[in-house]
């Protein structure tokens, strides 16, 4: 994928963004994501997460099931905040 590729369209994070927080030694998800703010856009990751997970298994040697993923946190699918006040 090329460096100008982007990763996560919420937050206009590029492919050389994210690597280059692999390369300052950032090897989790989490820390990426507490840095770029990757997936914590609208759509909370579905789109960019695996791809994050396959660079830095790329980059680690490791096998991509031993990245660790994080968990989604509620609400699992974006919401209205009217719905939650009990609208529609």
């Amino acid at each position: 994928m090329a460096d100008r590729t982007i990763v996560c369209r919420c937050e206009d994070i590029s492919m050389a963004e994210i690597r280059d927080l692999i390369k300052q030694g950032h090897t989790s998800i989490d820390e990426i994501k507490r840095i770029s703010r990757s997936g914590m856009g609208p759509c909370q990751g579905r789109g960019c997460r695996q791809i994050i997970a396959a660079e830095i298994a790329k980059a680690t040697g490791c096998p991509i099931e031993q990245v660790a993923v994080p968990k989604f946190r509620p609400p699992i699918k974006p919401i209205r905040l009217g719905y939650l006040l009990g609208g529609e």
